[in-house]
């Protein structure tokens, strides 16, 4: 499974659409397709961001706090 599917699995499996808006404050339109296609680029990450996932998702945890958590690290990486 690509990291693409496996994340757009993952969200919609959790009830929300990859088309949802991320909540970050002063960013205005980034989606969850926005942070997979930005994770996809990045395959040197992608064993341990499934692996976090796991992880969290296994003890019942929230994986939108992780994936919110990426998303801070993809708006600094655009330099935002």
């Amino acid at each position: 499974m690509t990291m693409t599917n496996y994340l757009t699995t993952l969200i919609t499996e959790k009830g929300a659409s990859i088309n949802d808006e991320i909540k970050l404050p002063g960013h205005i339109g980034l989606t969850w397709e926005t942070l997979i296609d930005f994770v996809e680029q990045c395959p040197e990450y992608h064993n341990q961001i499934r692996t976090t996932l796991v992880e969290i998702d296994f003890q019942a945890g929230d994986v939108f706090h992780y994936l919110t958590h990426l998303a801070q690290g993809m708006v600094k990486a655009w330099g935002h």
